[in-house]
Protein backbone atom coordinates (compact mmCIF):
# COMPACT_ATOMS: atom_id res chain seq x y z
CA UNK A 1 0.00 0.00 0.00
CA UNK A 2 1.38 3.54 -0.59
CA UNK A 3 0.51 5.95 1.85
CA UNK A 4 1.29 10.05 0.78
CA UNK A 5 1.22 12.43 3.27
CA UNK A 6 1.76 16.17 1.83
CA UNK A 7 4.43 16.91 4.64
CA UNK A 8 6.32 14.81 6.81
CA UNK A 9 6.07 17.42 9.09
CA UNK A 10 2.96 18.06 11.63
CA UNK A 11 1.76 19.78 14.56
CA UNK A 12 -1.61 18.78 15.77
CA UNK A 13 -2.77 16.34 13.42
CA UNK A 14 -1.62 14.40 10.46
CA UNK A 15 -3.74 14.35 6.59
CA UNK A 16 -2.75 11.10 4.97
CA UNK A 17 -3.88 9.17 1.84
CA UNK A 18 -3.68 5.75 0.95
CA UNK A 19 -4.15 4.16 -2.70
CA UNK A 20 -6.02 1.41 -1.93
CA UNK A 21 -9.98 2.84 -2.18
CA UNK A 22 -12.20 -0.70 -0.94
CA UNK A 23 -14.32 -0.89 2.06
CA UNK A 24 -12.51 -2.39 4.75
CA UNK A 25 -10.77 -1.79 8.75
CA UNK A 26 -7.73 1.06 7.99
CA UNK A 27 -5.60 1.03 10.98
CA UNK A 28 -2.91 3.70 11.94
CA UNK A 29 0.27 3.81 14.47
CA UNK A 30 2.42 6.34 15.52
CA UNK A 31 5.73 5.14 17.14
CA UNK A 32 8.40 7.04 18.34
CA UNK A 33 12.39 7.18 17.61
CA UNK A 34 12.44 4.40 20.65
CA UNK A 35 9.57 2.26 18.82
CA UNK A 36 7.08 2.75 21.32
CA UNK A 37 3.67 3.24 20.28
CA UNK A 38 2.57 7.17 21.00
CA UNK A 39 -1.14 6.93 19.39
CA UNK A 40 -3.30 4.48 17.32
CA UNK A 41 -6.43 5.25 15.13
CA UNK A 42 -8.61 2.39 13.64
CA UNK A 43 -11.59 3.56 11.48
CA UNK A 44 -14.00 1.78 8.86
CA UNK A 45 -12.40 3.52 5.29
CA UNK A 46 -15.70 3.61 2.95
CA UNK A 47 -15.65 2.49 -0.47
CA UNK A 48 -13.34 5.29 -2.54
CA UNK A 49 -12.49 7.21 0.64
CA UNK A 50 -8.30 7.60 0.07
CA UNK A 51 -7.96 10.80 2.48
CA UNK A 52 -7.74 10.13 6.07
CA UNK A 53 -7.63 13.01 8.64
CA UNK A 54 -5.97 11.99 12.49
CA UNK A 55 -6.59 14.78 14.89
CA UNK A 56 -5.78 15.25 18.70
CA UNK A 57 -1.69 14.65 18.21
CA UNK A 58 -1.07 17.86 19.53
CA UNK A 59 -0.09 16.18 23.29
CA UNK A 60 2.93 14.19 21.70
CA UNK A 61 6.39 15.39 22.53
CA UNK A 62 7.92 16.84 20.17
CA UNK A 63 10.16 14.52 17.81
CA UNK A 64 10.58 12.01 15.26
CA UNK A 65 7.98 9.45 14.37
CA UNK A 66 7.24 6.51 12.48
CA UNK A 67 3.77 6.16 11.06
CA UNK A 68 2.57 2.03 10.42
CA UNK A 69 -0.86 2.18 8.29
CA UNK A 70 -2.51 -1.13 7.84
CA UNK A 71 -5.20 -1.75 5.13
CA UNK A 72 -6.36 -5.14 4.93
CA UNK A 73 -3.53 -7.00 3.98
CA UNK A 74 -1.32 -3.68 3.09
CA UNK A 75 1.08 -2.06 4.77
CA UNK A 76 3.13 1.32 4.09
CA UNK A 77 5.34 3.12 6.87
CA UNK A 78 6.92 7.22 6.61
CA UNK A 79 8.87 8.54 9.08
CA UNK A 80 7.47 11.55 10.05
CA UNK A 81 8.41 14.34 12.28
CA UNK A 82 6.39 16.85 14.90
CA UNK A 83 7.32 19.95 15.45
CA UNK A 84 6.08 23.81 17.44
Amino acid sequence: MLVKIKSSVFIDRLTFEVDNSQKCLLKAVLKDDKGSVCSALETDAENNQQVFIWGGLNDLPYGVYTLEVSKGTDEGKMRLVKRV
